[in-house]
């Protein structure tokens, strides 16, 4: 049984910065793609941040510059740093990866709340 359990969410203010991590776990052979959704209140599920095992990465066009991920493959896991945080950044963040284990699937974390507020 595969696992991904993200953390690291929390209250900031505008200008802030916050860390979120996801670790994997279970039967994993090997992870292709690890990355972050977010969903804000009334808005679709949209892609933030992904990164592939070789370390090319992509960012959705309003968070570059301001957000880094970053991926330990010897420990299966992904973190997200977020800096410079607008309030337009409040949201549920979600951590993703495309696993095999052995057949390919795509797993979800169980979301960690984000809220950038003054």
């Amino acid at each position: 049984q595969v696992q991904l359990v993200d953390s690291g969410g929390g209250l900031v203010q505008p200008g802030g910065s916050l860390k979120l991590s996801c670790a994997a776990s279970g039967s994993i052979f090997s992870i292709v793609t690890m990355g972050w959704y977010r969903q804000a209140p009334g808005k679709q599920r949209e892609l933030v941040a992904r990164i592939t095992s070789g370390g090319s990465t992509n960012y959705a066009d309003s968070v570059k510059g301001r957000f880094t991920i970053s991926r330990d493959n010897a420990k299966n896991t992904v973190s997200l740093q977020m800096n410079s945080l607008k309030p337009e950044d409040t949201a549920v963040y979600y951590c993703n990866a495309d696993i095999r284990a052995p057949a390919l699937r795509n797993y979800w974390g169980q979301g960690t709340q984000v809220t950038v507020s003054s």
